[in-house]
């Protein structure tokens, strides 16, 4: 049973396809822990663009996926970009987003046997 993720949406938009769900956990699986490295990286450097670009490149699929917190803390995380704060301040908020993300994965992967 999913608790760190909602794939209702997918399967509103695929009208219950399970192939289609699948693509979007793959999708999930391959893209968004690679972005969330980057992001990491990009916050350290305090690279700006970068991090955005990482946060802004996983925001559809957090939505799609019904990850609200996780969406909520990516959201944090690209107007944090866009003030170009500190490191400290946006610190916890990308522990946080990894952490669901983590959770996420580890989940997806049970269920889906992947």
């Amino acid at each position: 049973m999913a608790l760190q993720y909602n794939l209702s949406k997918v399967y509103e938009i695929s009208e219950n396809d399970n192939d289609f769900a699948l693509q979007i956990v793959s999708l999930f699986l391959d893209e968004v822990p690679v972005e969330i490295q980057s992001m990491k990286n990009a916050i350290e450097l305090k690279d700006y663009t970068q991090a955005y670009a990482s946060a802004h490149k996983i925001k559809p699929t957090l939505d799609l996926l019904g990850m609200d917190i996780a969406y909520e803390d990516n959201m944090l995380i690209m107007n944090w970009t866009k003030a170009e704060g500190k490191r400290k301040e946006i610190k916890d908020v990308f522990k946080s987003l990894k952490t669901r993300i983590g959770e996420a994965t580890d989940e997806i992967k049970k269920d889906f046997k992947l």
